[in-house]
C-alpha cells in the first residue's frame, strides 16, 4: 500500500456522520464548547482524529424529534487516559454557515442561563 493509499484509508475511516444525543441540560453545557468562534461540541469518540479534520454531525438535544445536522472541524482532542478522568474525544467548530448558526443557537437557547456557569466541561 503507498502512503497515498495509507492517507486514503485514513480519511475514511474517520470519515461518516458523528452522532451525539445529549437528553439533559447539564450534559449538554458539558458538551458544548462556547469559547470556540462559532460554537461547537464535544464528541466523545474512540475514533482517531487530528486537528483540522472536518467532521459531519448529528446531534439530538432533549427530547427534540428533529436532530440538527451540521458540519464542523476538529479543534480540540482529548486522549484516552489524560489525567483528570475526561472522556476521550474530539471537540468539533460548527461551520461558519447557516447550519453552524443555528446549532449554535438552538444549544444556547436550550442552555440560557446556564451559559453563564463556572462548573467544568468536557472541554475546560
Amino acid at each position: 500500500m503507498t502512503g497515498t493509499q495509507r492517507g486514503a484509508a485514513a480519511a475514511a475511516m474517520r470519515s461518516g456522520v458523528l452522532s451525539l444525543n445529549i437528553r439533559e441540560r447539564t450534559a449538554l453545557y458539558a458538551a458544548y464548547i462556547p469559547w470556540v468562534e462559532g460554537g461547537g461540541i464535544f464528541i466523545p469518540t474512540t475514533r482517531p482524529y487530528k486537528l483540522a479534520d472536518e467532521v459531519f454531525m448529528l446531534l439530538t438535544l432533549m427530547d427534540d424529534p428533529n436532530r440538527i445536522a451540521v458540519q464542523g472541524k476538529v479543534v480540540w482532542i482529548t486522549p484516552p487516559g489524560i489525567q483528570g478522568a475526561r472522556a476521550q474525544g474530539i471537540g468539533v467548530q460548527f461551520t461558519k454557515d447557516d447550519t453552524g448558526r443555528a446549532a449554535k443557537g438552538r444549544i444556547e437557547g436550550i442552555l440560557g442561563a446556564l451559559l453563564a456557569s463556572s462548573r467544568p466541561t468536557h472541554t475546560m
